[in-house]
C-alpha cells in the first residue's frame, strides 16, 4: 500500500500549537513510510475562509519545513460533493429533514430531562411526500442527513488499539445544510475517498466521528481509510492548554523568537514513549518516529521545556544555520563565542553590541581596572591571552576568584554575566577594552 497522508486544516485563523502537532505527526509518519504529505485547505466555510489565512497556513508550515507533496482546496473540489449527494440520495441513505435549529435544540432538551441520549429521533423519515410537499411550499428549506445502518462500527486504531461504537449511540449526521453547502463529514470523506488517503491521523475527539465516516466511506464505494487517534494536550500540571502557549499562533511564537525544530522536536514526542530531545533538523525526528510509541494517555506540554528545547538548539546550532539572522558583521568566532549563553537567537544582536558597539562600562574595584590598564597586552590577540592576562592582573593586583573576574566582566562587558571571557576577548579588541577599563 501506498502510504498517503493528509493535513487539512480551515483557512478561518492560523495555525495554533495543537494544528502543528496534527500536521507534524502526519509529515513524519508519511516521510517514515516513504509516503506522501497532502495539504488540503477545508475552505467551504466560504463565510470564514479567506486567502490571506490560507496563505499563512502555508507560511505557518513553511516555517515549520513541513513541505507538501500535493496541495488541494475544498472549494475547486464542489462538483464532487453534488455527486456524492445525488448518489447518496439514490443508494436511499441521505434523506431530507425540516426541522429548525429551534426545534432540534427543544427535542434534545426533553430528552436529556428524561435521562436519554440526545441522539435524533429520525422524524423526517415518518414524513410523507404530501407532508414534505407542504413544508416546501412553506418555504421550508430542509438539510440533509446520512441515514446510519445499525449495529458496531469497528476499527484498529493506530494509537488506540480495537475500537468498537454502536451506531444507535449516534445521530445521523448531516451532510449538507438547508442552504445546499456541503458540512464537514461529507466533504472531508468525498477527498479522503477521491484522493486516495490512506491514514487518516488526527486528534482523539474525532474518535466517535469516526464511526458515521467509515459508513459513509463504504456508501460512496471508497476503500476506507486506516485511523489513528491521538491524545489531547494538557498544560504542565494537567489542564487544559492555556494562552501562555497552547492557543498561541505559529506566528505569535515565530514572533517571540522560538526557533522551528524547537516546536518540531516538542511536539513530534508530546504523548509518546520515546524522551524529548532537541534534533537541530527533521530527518532526526523522522529517525526515530513510531506512532506505535504514542499512548492513549493525554500529552502534558510544558512552557518551560519549549524555552530549554530551544536554548539547547542554538546550543547545537552551525554558524552556517543562523549566518543571514545574526547582526551584519558578526563571524563564526562570535556566534561560537555567544551561541552557549542565549535563549533566543535574538539575544545575540544583544551580545553583539556588547563585542562592536558602544555599552556603559560598570567600574566595581579601581584598583583591579587600574592593573587590567597597566597590564594590557599588545595585539594580537588568541583565546589564551585573556588567561595569560587575568593571571598577571591577579598578581599585580592581589586578588583572585570573583574579586578579579567580576570587576573585569562589569567593566568590559556592562554585565553580571555572560559567555566566557576568553573568545570575546579578542572580539572586543584592544581599543574598545582600554576604553572600557577607563570608564568610556
Amino acid at each position: 500500500m501506498t502510504v498517503a497522508v493528509r493535513f487539512a486544516p480551515s483557512p478561518t485563523g492560523r495555525l495554533h500549537v495543537g494544528n502543528a502537532r496534527a500536521a507534524l505527526l502526519n509529515w513524519l509518519f508519511a516521510r517514515k513510510s516513504g509516503g506522501t504529505f497532502l495539504l488540503r485547505m477545508d475552505d467551504t466555510d466560504t463565510g470564514r475562509s479567506t486567502a490571506e489565512y490560507a496563505k499563512g497556513i502555508e507560511d505557518d508550515l513553511t516555517w515549520l519545513g513541513l513541505r507538501w507533496d500535493r496541495f488541494a482546496r475544498q472549494s475547486d473540489r464542489f462538483a464532487l460533493y453534488g455527486e456524492a449527494v445525488e448518489a447518496l440520495k439514490a443508494a436511499g441513505r441521505l434523506y431530507p429533514c425540516y426541522e429548525t435549529p429551534e426545534e432540534l435544540e427543544l427535542r434534545r432538551k426533553v430528552q436529556l430531562s428524561q435521562r436519554k441520549p440526545p441522539v435524533y429521533d429520525r422524524a423526517a423519515l415518518k414524513l410523507t411526500e404530501e407532508d414534505r410537499a407542504k413544508l416546501d411550499a412553506a418555504g421550508r428549506k430542509p438539510h440533509w442527513r446520512f441515514r446510519l445502518m445499525p449495529g458496531l462500527v469497528a476499527w484498529n486504531d493506530l494509537i488506540h488499539g480495537r475500537v468498537e461504537i454502536d451506531t444507535a449511540s449516534l445521530s445521523d449526521p448531516v451532510l449538507v445544510r438547508s442552504d445546499g453547502y456541503p458540512l464537514y463529514t461529507l466533504s472531508s470523506v468525498v477527498d479522503d475517498g477521491d484522493l486516495a488517503i490512506s491514514h487518516i491521523i488526527r486528534g482523539e475527539d474525532h474518535v466517535t466521528n469516526t464511526a458515521a465516516q467509515i459508513q459513509l466511506f463504504e456508501a460512496l464505494g471508497y476503500a476506507v481509510p486506516a485511523f489513528g487517534h491521538f491524545s489531547w494536550l494538557l498544560d504542565a500540571e494537567g489542564a487544559g492548554l492555556s494562552k501562555r502557549i497552547g492557543s498561541l499562533g505559529l506566528a505569535d511564537l515565530r514572533e517571540q523568537g522560538y526557533e522551528p525544530m524547537a516546536l518540531n522536536s516538542l511536539l513530534a514526542r508530546l504523548g509518546s514513549a520515546d524522551p524529548v530531545e532537541p534534533q537541530v533538523s527533521l530527518d532526526a525526528l523522522i529517525a526515530g518516529f513510531d506512532l506505535g510509541r504514542f499512548s492513549r494517555a493525554p500529552a502534558r506540554l510544558d512552557a518551560h521545556e519549549l524555552d530549554l528545547l530551544n536554548a539547547k538548539i542554538l546550543h547545537m546550532t552551525d554558524f552556517a544555520a543562523v549566518r543571514n539572522r545574526l547582526p551584519q558583521g558578526a563571524s563564526e568566532a562570535f556566534w561560537l563565542a555567544v551561541r552557549g549563553n542565549i535563549g533566543k537567537l535574538s539575544e545575540a544582536a544583544e551580545w553583539w553590541q556588547v563585542v562592536a558597539g558602544e555599552i556603559v562600562p560598570v567600574i566595581e574595584d579601581r584598583g583591579v581596572v587600574q592593573a587590567a590598564i597597566e597590564t594590557l597586552p599588545p595585539e594580537p590577540w588568541d583565546a589564551a591571552t585573556w588567561k595569560a592576562w587575568t593571571q598577571t592582573i591577579a598578581a599585580k593586583a592581589g586578588v583572585k576568584g570573583r574579586a578579579l573576574f567580576h570587576p573585569l566582566r562589569l567593566a568590559l562587558t556592562g554585565r553580571e554575566k555572560g559567555p566566557e571571557m576568553a573568545p570575546l576577548l579578542p572580539l572586543i579588541g584592544r581599543e574598545r577594552v582600554l576604553a572600557r577599563l577607563r570608564g568610556q
